[in-house]
């Protein structure tokens, strides 16, 4: 149970930060808007109700410069959104990776883990089971999403070994 209170914990405090992130942006781009630095037709009203704060943007923009996200934003590392199942016959893994490209991703699986790195991504996934065929793991990449299956074996083996996974 203490792992989920750390994990909303974690998420709580990752959204509060990303809430004043886009609260502080849409400030910023309101102003440019009354200043004229963002040409265009423009509708920006605050949300502020009870349980809903927020802004609803409507319109067409030009700018003098174009529209980038702080650096800071860009080169943070970030865990990406995993999801594991587990079956009796194997273990299949999900990981999102928005716009990375497949030769970008190093897959690493080892007995009771897999381990992802991807431009600014990087988790470590912990298995359901030790009991895998990791040496059997399968990788593919489409859309944005990795998908890993590793097979289960009949019993678990007592050596620690490691396997790079190719992506296909």
């Amino acid at each position: 149970m203490a792992d989920f209170d750390e994990i909303f914990r974690d998420a709580d405090s990752y959204f509060k930060k990303l809430s004043e992130r886009m609260f502080k942006e849409m400030e910023e781009i309101e102003k440019a808007i009354r200043s004229g630095k963002l040409q265009g037709e423009w509708e920006v009203k605050p949300i502020e109700e009870p349980g809903v704060k927020g802004y609803v943007a409507r319109g067409r923009f030009q700018l003098g410069e174009p529209l980038t996200l702080p650096k800071q934003a860009v080169d943070e590392v970030r865990e990406p959104l995993t999801d594991v199942f587990e079956d009796k016959d194997q273990v299949k893994l999900y990981v999102e990776l928005p716009g990375v490209e497949k030769n970008d991703i190093q897959l690493n699986v080892a007995e009771g883990r897999a381990e992802v790195k991807a431009k600014n991504f990087y988790k470590v996934i912990d298995l359901p089971t030790r009991d895998v065929e990791f040496e059997k793991a399968t990788a593919n990449y489409k859309n944005g999403v990795l998908e890993v299956i590793i097979p289960k074996t009949k019993k678990a083996e007592s050596e620690d070994k490691k396997k790079t996974i190719k992506i296909e």
